[in-house]
């Protein structure tokens, strides 16, 4: 029996790189590392009377995270018990799953070796059903391989798939040698020859072969698909699987992986002779001619069928129509860098970065819209080169990072260029602009209550998921309207992280160079340069009230009050009046009067003194959904940053900001109770 693979993680060595603290999710995450080497050394003691096959060949996790947690794992361990009690109570060796209750369906898959005992094969998903659970905590899809079995879940159907991108092969590292290494050679290409054409005609799409070969020794193999594919769809997953395991040769043992079939091959055995079974009708069946030609290109052109079938394969895949990436498939499911775009076909796609393309201008650059060759619309921004490095600071961050992050309610990266001091990204292409423009622009008055929820909401899910969700703590540092994209459906997408740094783990705070937009800064911030995730909970908690009120919070009111929006809000609040605050475009018939008086006292939770006092915003996101008032959560009274606003401090300070913060160049107001 093979030793079981342990997955190792690298950190950067880059010191602004660093984890977040999680401690609930890393207990539990060791608690089942835990409970995973404790079922191997189980199995291992009873190795002589069982063996379930468990080295792990492939592993992979989705980099796509479920929307609500409990939900999903609600719906994955429902899933996993009914593949479990299917194993084990029924001795199935390919069972399927899948739970649909809620926002975050699970589809489940789990097969086996036929040559497995019932016993191993519910020791072999046991192992699977430990390891798969390594994943990042809510990963919508994940896959483990073992030589013994194979366990997949995803968000959405996929029992059908037979060879995607990411199938590859394992090989082993003894060779044949001597006189008997052409011999070998030629005897193992017709074995998997003859189990690519067999196995898609035998029921259950498996076959077992043991071959002698000439000069002393056997090949022991096994071909297998999925249950759930058709026999067309098995011949075209081995096809594929055959080109891959045969640049294993002359290695005398290989493995072959794909979405919807797995293929072995050894000289020595790994399964019962009493396993085996006779292809030869399965071969004879298409009639002679068609075997002859077969028998004909192994002995008499070996390389010509390797080089046809590698062809018709890259062909097959290439043809095939491409998805809209999910992280679901097999080899999208590890995390990939992006897409490395040349800057000519940038250049004619923005029409030489003309000014009737450009979408707007960022602390770090120009962003225009771009129509790629195929007649993809993107958003390409054009970084600009600062002094001391900031640009490539920026491009390292966001190529780096944003490239993996993948969440609906964030702005995906596509890919980048690199040309000279050019430093370039791609990003998707939002049609309807920021939220800025449905807020205070030429589209003012035109979201109604439930889209206004619809993108706070979002934003709350999307700046959850940046600092507690992804692998690393990733922290914005500038969120306000012009950073929120609106999609077709006018769903948020949050955009930017050019300002985004890393939270180190052994820190309260970072110290470092402003980068934001002082008006939803949060103090600490602003004055001190102490940064935290609650920094983006402020100046979440000012957008919301942005949203709500439809009056910008760099604004002084045009009236005898003359206040700006996070003073007028708390002073509302203090008298219980709430909803005077409302954009008076809103239909009052529209929405619930409590349910905005709850979203504004959330709001001001956002924006409290006390960067400790603030919800994470996970936190928040549970509130905005949770249908009852927020009890006994009572908000603070807020400190508001006065920046850019003339009639109070004269002051210059932009977004991509100065090395240092002066105290001199900000000032506070302590919104007292009245």
């Amino acid at each position: 029996m093979g030793n079981v693979a342990v997955p190792v993680k690298f950190m950067s060595n880059k010191t602004e790189l660093a984890w977040c603290k999680k401690s609930s999710y890393n207990l539990k995450k060791m608690e089942v590392e835990l409970k995973l080497k404790l079922l191997v050394l189980a199995l291992l003691m009873v190795g002589a009377i069982a063996d379930p096959q468990i080295r792990l060949i492939n592993k992979g996790c989705s980099q796509y995270n479920a929307t609500n947690l409990l939900n999903f794992y609600q719906n994955l361990n429902a899933t996993f018990v009914d593949l479990r009690t299917q194993v084990s109570n029924q001795s199935k060796n390919f069972a399927t799953a899948q739970e649909a209750k809620g926002a975050d369906p699970v589809y489940a898959l789990f097969q086996c070796r036929k040559y497995l005992s019932n016993a191993d094969c519910a020791a072999c998903f046991d192992v699977a059903a430990a390891q798969i659970r390594n994943c990042s905590a809510g990963a919508n899809g994940a896959r483990v391989i073992y030589d013994g079995c194979f366990l997949r879940y995803e968000s959405s159907g996929f029992f059908d798939q037979t060879t995607l991108p990411g199938n590859s092969m394992i090989c082993g590292n003894q060779r044949a040698v001597g006189a008997t290494s052409t011999t070998f050679n030629a005897t193992a290409r017709q074995v998997l020859m003859d189990l690519q054409i067999a196995t898609p005609k035998i029921s259950g799409f498996f076959a077992a072969t043991k071959t002698q070969v000439a000069g002393g020794g056997a090949i022991y193999a096994i071909a297998q698909c999925a249950e759930t594919v058709t026999e067309s769809g098995c011949l075209d997953c081995l096809t594929v699987g055959v080109t891959n395991i045969q640049s294993c040769l002359p290695n005398t043992d290989g493995r072959a992986f794909d979405a919807g079939c797995f293929m072995r091959y050894s000289e020595i055995s790994f399964f019962p002779d009493n396993q085996t079974i006779d292809i030869t009708p399965f071969l004879k069946q298409d009639g002679s001619s068609k075997k002859g030609a077969i028998i004909g290109g192994v002995v008499g052109g070996v390389g010509l069928v390797v080089i046809l079938l590698a062809l018709f394969a890259w062909l097959r895949w290439y043809q095939k129509p491409k998805r809209a990436p999910r992280g679901d498939i097999l080899g999208a499911t590890e995390l990939k860098g992006p897409v490395t775009y040349r800057y000519k076909d940038l250049k004619s796609a923005t029409k030489n970065f003309s000014d009737e393309n450009k979408l707007g201008e960022g602390g770090f650059g120009d962003v225009y819209k771009g129509t790629l060759k195929n007649g993809k619309v993107v958003a390409v921004k054009k970084l600009i080169l600062g002094q001391s490095g900031k640009m490539d600071e920026q491009f390292e961050s966001e190529v780096k990072l944003i490239s993996n992050v993948h969440h609906r309610n964030l702005v995906r990266l596509l890919g980048c260029c690199s040309k000279g001091q050019e430093r370039i990204l791609v990003y998707e292409y939002m049609p309807n602009s920021s939220l800025d423009k449905f807020l205070f622009g030429e589209k003012n008055g035109s979201l109604n209550w439930k889209q206004r929820y619809d993108i706070i909401l979002g934003t709350a899910r999307g700046l959850a998921y940046l600092h507690e969700d992804f692998h690393v703590c990733i922290i914005h540092r500038d969120i306000k309207p012009s950073n929120i994209l609106l999609d077709d459906d006018l769903q948020p997408r949050i955009a930017d992280f050019g300002l985004a740094r890393l939270l180190p783990e052994d820190q309260s705070h970072l110290s470092t160079r402003f980068a934001g937009t002082l008006g939803y800064t949060a103090p600490e911030y602003a004055i001190h340069g102490q940064l935290s995730e609650k920094a983006d909970t402020y100046s979440f908690g000012v957008v919301v009230l942005e949203i709500i009120s439809g009056q910008k919070s760099s604004e002084l009111r045009d009236d005898a009050e003359g206040e700006f929006l996070l003073q007028r809000a708390w002073k509302l609040y203090e008298g219980d009046m709430h909803l005077e605050l409302v954009d008076k475009t809103l239909n009052p018939d529209d929405y619930d009067a409590e349910e905005v008086k709850k979203i504004i006292e959330i709001a001001l939770l956002c924006t409290q003194a006390s960067a400790a006092a603030r919800p994470t915003m996970s936190e928040i996101a549970i509130l905005l959904k949770s249908k009852n008032l927020l009890g006994h959560m009572r908000p603070a009274m807020p400190v508001f940053v006065e920046s850019n606003f003339r009639s109070r401090v004269d002051i210059s300070i932009s977004t991509a900001g100065s090395s240092t913060t002066s105290n001199a160049t900000v000032s506070t107001s302590v919104l007292s109770a009245r």
